[in-house]
Order: C-alpha cells, then structure tokens, then sequence
C-alpha cells in the first residue's frame, strides 16, 4: 500500500490506519495480535491509539489497549520499527476521573501520560502524540451549540492551550514523542494552537482526528480549507459510524433470534448519542440503497467515500473480526464515479449530517 507524507511532518503513513479502542474489551489479546498481523500483511504501517481504550470506558480496563499492542511488539522483533504509532493524552475527565483524578493536559500530567503509555506500549518511543479532546468549553461529541454560560467560573479555568503545547514541546524535546497531533477539535482550537506555535516557535500540529463519515461530513464546513492551508492531516475516525453505515441495525440492531448485532446495540447508547439519532438511521438506509444499485455493500461505499476524499490524509478503521477488518481493506481498491459521488452529496443535501 502507498504512503503519504502526514500534514508537515516527517511521517509516511497509509492511507489506512488501524484502530485499536475494541482491543481489550470486544477483541482478545490473541483477537487484538492476529488484526495486528493481518493489518501489516497487508500493507498498513499506522495504528492508532489511546491511553484511555477500551472503549466503553472503564476503570478495570483502562490502558489495556495499549498494553496489548506492547506484548504484539515484544513477541515481534522489528515489527516497532515497520509502524507509525500514534497515541493520545486523555482531556479534561468526561466521568473518567480514575484516569488521574480527570485533570487536564498540563506539564506534570502530560509527562505523566507519555510516561505510562512508553512503558504499557513497550516501546521508547511515540510518532504522534494527540490530545485526545478539548479540556475547554466547546460542543464536541455530538453537541453541536456553543454554550458561554457553560465556561468555567475565574479561577477553575483548567491549563491554557499555551500551556498544552509547552507540555507537548517539552516531550517532542525529550525525544519521547516526535509529532504532535489533535483530536475532537474545533476551528477556533486548532487556529489558536497554529498560532501559538508560529508566535513561540513551539512544534506545529501536524494532525487532526475527528469523525467523518457519510453521515457527519462536518470537516467540508470550513475546517477542511484550514487543513489544508495549515498543512495538518486530517485521520478520519469512525468512518462507519460506529457501525450504523454497515446497515446492520436496520431491524432494530438485533439478528433474528433478537441478540446484539453491534456495539451500538451491546452497549447503552448515552455515550454515543449522535449514531442514535432517527434522521442517522433514515440518511443511512438511503446509501445502503444506493449502495445496492452500484453493486457493493454499504461498508464498501462508506469506506470507499472517505478513501477517495482529498480532505482526508487517513482513514481509521475498527473491526471485530478478521473477516470484517479484510472487507474494510478491500474496500480500498473500489473507486466511486463522478455520478456516484453526486449521489451521496444528493442524500447529504435532504438529510445534512445527522450524526454531527
């Protein structure tokens, strides 16, 4: 598989990244080591993590992501050195106060994190280092309304983005990460981080990882042309939103003898509100549709849309099995017409991003 430089850093990545936050709570150890393989077989150099994966959340589980792709290093000598890794520092706690105490990035919370994720990962070394979110104020997650009333009273503001980023450049100094990224950011967070490291000479964003998928392409409003001006990557997650694009919750998330299909239904949905919506669920029996008259599956459309996207540099993908990781990669050989494209704006335009 070809690789390509990631926004202005020295990182050659695939156009694919594999992500990992089902490792240690759907996948085994032995399930999270055989995508791990499967995935370099066939081409993909670039896993994404988190100090806080698995996903859900919890604090029996949390950091046993990592800790798995550490023992798949260590049990394959050279395999560190044929990847790009990157992690993240969890934000401000959203009720994850056991990850410490819930406080935000900061210079001792920073070295803190880089520091156990280095010894969970088994390795001394990671390529690119995100914030997970924003610690401040802002509409993430599904919220899509900035609140002021919301901002924190004077005095319990948490660390400023300068701050952040000084952590960060203090790492990048150590040699303990080399590249800097964001992650569930807004426009005005990554101008500001932009112009602090211009204005201080602090390390540059090369990266930005927030959702896109056909049913939340909030990226095109304006976010995409700072991108590409700033030169940052976009890595696209949750490209099947969380698996709603798959089209297997369209019988109420249930197969015929009324067991889970997903995670959407194995889990309660208060931490992913933004697949429950109705209008997410009718946007996608429409591209499971159109995906029909262009002979492939709604996966395969799902995937195949972010893969040919200019704005998108990576597109992260997450499976449960073997069978559905190879239909993920597969999917990167499909190139979608002119007119098909057309078509998906086409649904876009009646039903606009309703997984925002």
């Amino acid at each position: 598989m070809n690789t390509l430089q990631l926004g202005s850093s020295d990182l050659q990545v695939t156009p694919i990244c594999l992500g990992t936050m089902t490792f240690g709570e759907q996948n085994t150890e032995a399930d999270a080591h055989a995508q791990l393989d499967y995935a370099l077989e066939r081409g993909i150099n670039f896993i994404d993590t988190a100090e806080m994966y698995p996903v859900p959340v919890k604090a029996d589980t949390q950091g046993r992501t990592e800790r798995f792709i550490g023992t798949w290093f260590a049990k394959n000598p050279g395999a560190r050195n044929k990847v790009v890794l990157a992690s993240k520092i969890a934000g401000m706690s959203r009720g994850a106060t056991w990850i410490r105490e819930g406080s935000a990035p900061s210079k001792a919370t920073v070295s803190l994190a880089v520091s156990d994720s280095l010894k969970r990962l088994q390795t001394d070394v990671i390529d690119l280092y995100q914030i997970h979110w924003p610690s401040r104020n802002t509409p993430i997650f599904g919220s899509t309304t900035f609140d002021p009333s919301k901002d924190p009273a004077p005095g319990d503001e948490p660390p400023t983005l300068h701050e952040m980023l000084e952590a960060l450049a203090a790492e990048v100094k150590a040699g303990r990460i080399r590249h800097i990224g964001l992650s569930n950011e807004t426009p005005w967070g990554v101008a500001e981080f932009c112009k602090l490291a211009a204005l201080h000479g602090l390390p540059k964003v090369v990266s930005l990882q927030n959702a896109y998928n056909l049913l939340n392409r909030h990226v095109e409003n304006g976010l995409d042309e700072m991108l590409h001006r700033e030169q940052i990557g976009l890595l696209a997650y949750s490209p099947l939103a969380f698996g709603r694009l798959t089209g297997k919750y369209a019988k109420g998330g249930v197969d015929k003898d009324g067991k889970p299909v997903g995670r959407l239904s194995i889990y309660p949905p208060t931490w992913s509100p933004r697949y429950m919506r109705p209008d997410a669920q009718r946007a996608t029996d429409r591209y499971t549709l159109l995906a029909k008259t262009l002979g492939l599956t709604p996966t395969t459309l799902a995937l195949a849309f972010c893969y040919q996207k200019s704005c998108v540099a990576s597109t992260i993908i997450g499976a449960t099995t073997l069978a559905q990781l190879k239909e993920c990669i597969d999917a990167y050989e499909v190139k979608l017409s002119a007119t098909a494209m057309e078509q998906i704006d086409a649904i876009r335009w009646d039903i606009r991003d309703p997984a925002q």
